[in-house]
């Protein structure tokens, strides 16, 4: 039977859980999970990524040339669907840690996807589903599309973003249930497996798909979204026989909501500064699985809500009145991370530029290589990931080996640290944008040729680099610090950074209109053409911004990381009433 012993970074020893396969009998290790299972799982994440990474990244040229919403509404349209897609991933994590598990969230709504794909494949091909053909580029007065039209592509477009929103973050935590978390090394190289998966669908999807929608059409191109999705989903149920499966908990929220409320119930009493009030309260299921946790100095006040009453009574309290010390740490766990979470954020507004004005830009340039063959603006999205599948395995080979000897740490550096570095690498990435765009627009406006398009190559490639340290990080941080039942959740929150990362784009670009528009002129990004508007102008600002959000960033991973912690003792420390006790000790936490 495979059940995995929990231990906390002492040592001490925490409740077992027991993985389940797909009959609901429990697993057994020399058959589920490991490898062999999550082979499966990064085959439906590269297939799905190939499929909406082929829409997403060139679903701005769809949106202005063939629906004919203009520029920066266009812009909007694309950030808008980003966004929608990974704010439904918390609803897809909570799906999964509470009612459905990962497995059948997953493929429920790989289907739903799946729906999304097909609808917009037949709207893209037939005529009377698109307003009549014109150039948005010429000046002329090109018919936007209303109605009846615009409702059948936003109901396919957000199909789409139903599916893959639920399905994001349970691919990733899947993957990582097929490994024990006494096996950091393993779970560490799959992460970057996982990324490694990520960057050849995108690569795919960049070069190959976009190439036929390019020649083909973006009929052809949707149905080929719909082929790759397909296939993702023949891999899914085809290691249905290897996975460990982790059982739903029911709701999340319910136990957080209770630490709440006893907390504030108990708002009056005063909280210990000894350890003999905080108690272990015992669970009333068999079924109840929680991860023990190491007791932190955070949040203070949520103590109060795993302490007896003090009015001499040994009556039982209601769980709404007295929880367990371990709930109280779960809830502080979501509270402790919600500021590195938001510290990314705007490193995804900085992802949203180059998924549309970026791509724009492109179109604005020289795109020919040669006599005959002309680069589609889109797939210079793929320069970054063309880098990283051969950057990925030297770091995971080489990088980490190396320092694992300086650090002690089993993945060379701290998630903390790797977010870091790529928070503050990817501020090079708007400066090399905002240069280029300068030298590109006063090309343009003179008596020169326009600008080759290779000369974008080098913000694509920054970020590339950015991205591999601070995605895979935040996704291995939220994951390590996650409760048992509470995986997809917490791992759907780092989608929720791209989400909101790709909102304030949207945001930004109309405020950045209202404040610079004047009675004489439009503002910074009013027009359709780039080479009237002022896009190095708001790449600058990215850049500031993204600068003054790196040393936010610092103070809070040193927060997070420094705050001193109770450590919960051997479960033979009884207190008076018999419960095991908690005692104290200060320690920097080993995370940064």
């Amino acid at each position: 039977m495979d059940i995995e012993t929990r231990q906390d970074l002492k040592g001490d020893s925490m409740l077992a859980e027991v993985s389940l396969d797909w009959r609901g009998r429990p697993c057994k290790h020399n058959k589920h999970g490991g490898l062999r299972a999550a082979v499966f799982v990064l085959g439906i994440q590269a297939c799905e990524i190939m499929a909406i990474a082929a829409v997403g990244n060139n679903l701005i040229t769809y949106v202005f040339n063939e629906m004919h919403f203009p520029l920066s509404i266009s812009a909007n349209v694309v950030t808008n669907f980003v966004g929608t897609i990974f704010i439904l991933s918390l609803l897809g994590g909570f799906l999964s840690d509470s009612y459905l598990g990962s497995f059948w969230t997953m493929l429920t709504f790989g289907f739903v996807e799946l729906s999304g794909f097909i609808l917009l494949a037949v709207q893209a091909h037939l005529p009377q589903l698109r307003p009549p053909p014109c150039n948005m580029m010429s000046g002329e007065q090109c018919v936007e599309a209303k109605g009846f039209k615009a409702a059948v592509f936003f109901l396919a477009l957000y199909l789409v973003a139903l599916g893959s929103g639920c399905l994001k973050p349970n691919m990733i935590s899947h993957g990582a249930d097929q490994f024990g978390r006494d096996e950091p090394k393993k779970l560490s190289t799959y992460f970057n497996a996982a990324y490694f998966s990520f960057c050849v669908g995108e690569l795919i999807a960049l070069t190959v798909l976009v190439w036929v929608q390019t020649r083909s059409g973006m009929d052809v191109g949707f149905g080929v979204s719909a082929g790759a999705m397909a296939m993702g989903l023949i891999a899914l149920i085809s290691g249905v026989v290897f996975y460990r499966n982790k059982p739903p908990q029911g709701s999340i929220f319910t136990p957080i909501a209770r630490v709440f409320v006893a907390a504030i119930s108990k708002r009056k009493q005063v909280c210990p500064s000894t350890n003999s009030e905080l108690i272990h309260h015992s669970q009333k299921h068999d079924g109840d699985h929680h991860r023990d946790l190491r007791h932190t100095g955070k949040f203070r006040f949520l103590d109060k809500a795993c302490i007896k009453a003090q009015d001499g009574s040994n009556l039982e309290e209601s769980p709404w009145r007295l929880c367990t010390a371990t709930e109280v740490e779960q809830v502080k766990v979501v509270l402790s991370v919600i500021p590195i979470f938001a510290c990314t954020i705007i490193f995804n507004t900085i992802l949203a530029q180059l998924q549309t004005f970026s791509v724009q830009q492109g179109s604005s340039m020289d795109t020919r290589v040669g006599n005959s063959f002309t680069v589609p603006p889109a797939s210079f999205q793929a320069i970054p990931y063309m880098m990283l599948i051969v950057l990925v395995p030297i770091y995971e080979t080489g990088f980490v080996p190396l320092l694992r000897r300086f650090t002690g740490v089993e993945s060379g550096i701290t998630p903390l640290q790797r977010i870091g570095v790529g928070l503050f690498t990817v501020t090079f990435s708007m400066v090399s944008a905002a240069l280029i765009e300068k030298k590109r627009r006063e090309e343009a406006v003179g008596p020169h040729k326009h600008l080759s398009i290779f000369w974008i190559a080098p913000q694509f490639l920054v970020f590339g680099l950015s991205e591999m340290f601070t995605a895979v990080g935040l996704i291995e941080f939220f994951y390590k610090q996650s409760a048992a039942g509470m995986q997809s959740f917490l791992t759907a929150m780092t989608y929720c950074s791209y989400s909101f990362g790709f909102f304030l784009s949207s945001l930004l670009v109309s405020l950045v209109n209202k404040i610079t528009s004047s009675s004489s002129s439009g503002g910074w990004l009013s027009d359709n053409d780039l080479n009237k508007d002022r896009l190095d102008l708001f790449y600058w600002l990215l850049a500031a911004l993204s600068l003054l959000n790196f040393v936010n960033y610092l103070f809070w991973a040193r927060w997070y990381s420094t705050s001193p912690s109770l450590s919960t003792k051997a479960p033979n420390n009884h207190g008076p009433s018999g419960e095991a006790s908690l005692s104290i000790s200060r320690f920097p936490q080993n995370i940064l």
